[in-house]
């Protein structure tokens, strides 16, 4: 049985997002021939780093893999550090136009070194089967995500967490895209020669929601004097069983060689190098994760609880002796959370974090939080 992909992922996004505007909540008006939607909200994200400060200095309030200290640097931090803003607050506009033409552009308050200037999210312009602009990449999903009140999400999450600018074609639950490429290489500065493409099933039956997708892109280099090509790709899995009305399990696993770029929280903290330079020939570097959560309604809200894990592996660049002691071999995190929502429009939740490191030399970490927040939808 097939289902309409673009009223799921919808669906999908708004509670991945604590209450997102959607059509339906939106503020709606005639403009000429035009109908046009005004939407979004105003949020607060307040934060309580228990054992150390995590919080990402962009805003948001989430936490970054970056900053968790490892090895004796951990025993000499200090404990008890509260954040708080609103950066996070979105407004967007959809457009229809007479002839089916749809517009939509949306920012929100996340861009510059520490928050508070305005970042575009989506700008892009939809025609019957054809999408261009800059959105969500075709090769990310919102099925078998649970929800969070962490911006950044869950590491494991499926395919790429940020958006692109990109054409695509859809077809029932198949989509198809070519975008801007992502690609990092240690000791070299990348040379994007081609774009990335991108493949996506998405559907529904009965009790299962499943989404699976496939990104191949041109990973190289060209300094002038040596250069080298390989092409990298990346695979994802994830699904929703809905067991009752108020219980579902859900979760992703994804495989990358070569498209680390494409493995969400992995690396550093968003996503880690697709490859490497020894004696001037690219190497690709190949990398798995996943996570699997639950949800439950009861209580008046929703009671979420998921784990997720990245992992990388270092092992042929340390033999070709590259230099990766410090770099990171697998993140970590999880998240327990409780949602509700007072009165309509109204959002508030309240979320315990865990995250952790381990590094390639063997140094781990670990940071613990409490994250509330408060969310007004229009």
């Amino acid at each position: 049985m097939h289902f309409n992909q673009k009223k799921l992922t919808a669906s999908v996004t708004a509670a991945m997002a604590m209450g997102v505007a959607s059509h339906a909540s939106a503020i709606s008006f005639e403009a000429g021939d035009a109908k046009v939607d005004l939407y979004g909200y105003a949020r607060l994200n307040a934060v309580y780093d228990i054992d150390e400060s995590i919080s990402r200095a962009t805003g948001t309030q989430s936490g970054d893999f970056s900053r968790i200290n490892t090895g004796a640097d951990e025993d000499n931090e200090a404990t008890g550090y509260f954040d708080a803003d609103a950066v996070q607050s979105r407004i967007g506009v959809r457009t229809t136009l007479p002839t089916g033409v749809k517009v939509n552009i949306e920012g929100d308050f996340r861009g510059g070194s520490t928050g508070g200037t305005v970042r575009l999210r989506h700008a892009y312009g939809q025609y019957e089967n054809w999408l261009l602009g800059q959105t969500w990449s075709n090769y990310n999903s919102f099925v078998g995500g649970t929800s969070v009140l962490e911006f950044d999400g869950v590491a494991g999450d499926p395919g790429l967490r940020f958006r692109k600018a990109q054409v695509r074609y859809t077809n029932g639950p198949l989509s198809l895209s070519v975008e801007d490429s992502t690609t990092r290489i240690e000791g070299a500065t990348p040379k994007n020669g081609l774009p990335a493409f991108t493949a996506r099933f998405e559907d529904k039956s009965d009790m299962v929601a499943f989404s699976t997708a496939a990104v191949v892109q041109q990973v190289g280099y060209d300094d002038g004097t040596d250069d080298d090509t390989a092409f990298g790709y990346a695979v994802f899995g994830s699904a929703k069983l809905t067991l009752t009305d108020t219980l579902s399990i859900q979760g992703s696993v994804n495989y990358s060689d070569g498209g680390n770029a494409y493995l969400w929280r992995s690396g550093t903290n968003y996503y880690g190098e697709d490859a490497y330079v020894v004696n001037g020939n690219i190497e690709t570097i190949s990398g798995m994760s996943g996570n699997i959560g639950a949800s439950l309604k009861a209580a008046g809200g929703t009671f979420n609880l998921v784990a997720g894990m990245t992992e990388m592996d270092w092992d042929d660049a340390e033999a070709d002796g590259i230099s990766v002691s410090e770099k990171h071999e697998r993140n970590t995190n999880a998240f327990f959370n409780y949602q509700w929502s007072p009165v309509k429009s109204v959002n508030l939740g309240v979320q315990y974090g865990y995250f952790k490191v381990k590094k390639v030399n063997g140094e781990d970490g670990d940071a613990s939080r409490v994250l509330f927040a408060a969310q007004y939808n229009f």
